[in-house]
């Protein structure tokens, strides 16, 4: 190995080689630091795998890694676990489902105030760990455990959903449990918190999206508390939100695949006006070729995609012309030609859907079965 010592180099030279030593050992140091070394370990968990992290050089198998890109961020805090807890109302007669428990922080906390507590985890590493720290503590009658994607998973009957949510699904999870038919009391879940933002959004804002305006449909969501990155194990890139959801008791008498296609029809370009919007050649065609039951008489109109503009400049011909003009027709009836969709609330937009299927003009295709998860994916 060079050696080289103070005197023959000079001054700036010896203290970017010692600011460069200090970076590789830092940088070495964390392949072999112990993955749930923080300050805000939970207690609980700290006790029950000491003896792993006092042993790690002897047995390192007895590790989890943790996979930032699956949405493993252990919330470790306490007092944030604490308060979930609190705000999610559990209490001794409920069943509650968890979602992605991981290692048990916030399980073990439910199992203690709840009747029954339903843990769904895709993770095999951290089901083996989580049924180990349950069965010495006593509640795994308490504990039934799903190991399987919750994305896939049929689940059966609870009260309240009380969850860190990995980050990736968030949408689609949170569209299933709204929308998949389940009855419960309300789902107190931490969510990243721009996804958290966009979905306590409401109509004016500057994050109001689609999202938002489905979720709205049929639950009312709101703001519990804000948590620090610092409080994961791995540190997140961002903070997290809590929210609360409640599902409404009424909902609208509107079929959902219906409303679904028709809000990502107005919110493609949220900040276009629904006049701009519904005078696209593309869309109008689109449009056309759904609605079947008009009062058209030429052939309906069949396309496949487009590229620009100048693409679609000879698909419409007469037919398609008229069809536009009556598009835009129900939008001036409904006095929202000039209007931007992320300005408008639920009413208006369901007011607005209602002159459309009036009129024989529709935006889902009957024949083809929406997948909720799909839908929400990408929103």
């Amino acid at each position: 190995m060079l050696q080289c010592t103070k005197s023959s180099i000079n001054r700036r030279s010896w203290h970017l080689i010692h600011q460069l030593s200090i970076q590789y050992q830092q940088r070495h140091a964390n392949y072999s630091r112990p993955p749930f070394k923080n300050k805000h370990i939970d207690e609980d968990y700290n006790n029950l795998d000491h003896k792993h992290i006092r042993n790690r050089k002897e047995n390192q198998e007895d590790h989890l890694q943790l996979y930032k890109s699956w949405g493993q961020h252990l919330l470790t805090n306490p007092r944030v676990l604490d308060s979930i807890i609190r705000n999610s109302g559990v209490g001794s007669d409920d069943t509650v489902l968890e979602i992605g428990p991981g290692t048990g922080n916030l399980t073990m906390r439910l199992l203690e105030a709840a009747n029954k507590v339903v843990a769904v985890e895709v993770d095999h590493r951290m089901v083996e760990n989580l049924r180990t720290r349950v069965s010495e503590r006593g509640f795994d009658e308490k504990l039934t455990i799903i190991c399987k994607d919750a994305l896939k998973a049929d689940f059966p009957d609870f009260d309240l959903v009380v969850a860190n949510i990995p980050y990736g699904i968030s949408s689609p999870l949170v569209a299933k449990l709204v929308f998949g038919g389940y009855h419960f009391r309300s789902a107190t879940l931490l969510l990243q918190k721009e996804f958290a933002t966009r979905l306590l959004a409401n109509p004016g804002d500057s994050e109001f999206n689609r999202l938002a305006v489905n979720v709205k449909l049929v639950a009312e969501v709101e703001h519990v508390m804000n948590v620090s990155k610092k409080d994961f194990v791995p540190i997140p890139k961002v903070d997290s939100s809590v929210v609360k959801i409640r599902l409404k008791t009424e909902i609208p008498d509107v079929n959902l695949n219906e409303w679904w296609a028709f809000t990502k029809t107005c919110f493609g370009k949220k900040n276009k006006t629904l006049g701009a919007t519904f005078r696209q050649k593309k869309k109008v065609a689109e449009l056309l070729n759904l609605s079947k039951a008009t009062s058209f008489d030429g052939d309906i109109v069949r396309h496949e995609s487009f590229d620009d503009e100048e693409d679609q400049s000879d698909i419409l011909g007469i037919d398609g012309n008229l069809f536009k003009e009556k598009l835009v027709g129900i939008l001036r009836t409904a006095g929202l030609e000039d209007k931007r969709p992320s300005k408008l609330s639920n009413e208006k937009l369901m007011y607005l859907l209602s002159l459309f299927n009036k009129a024989g003009i529709w935006f889902h295709d009957k024949e083809k079965p929406r997948d909720i998860n799909a839908s929400f994916a990408a929103l």
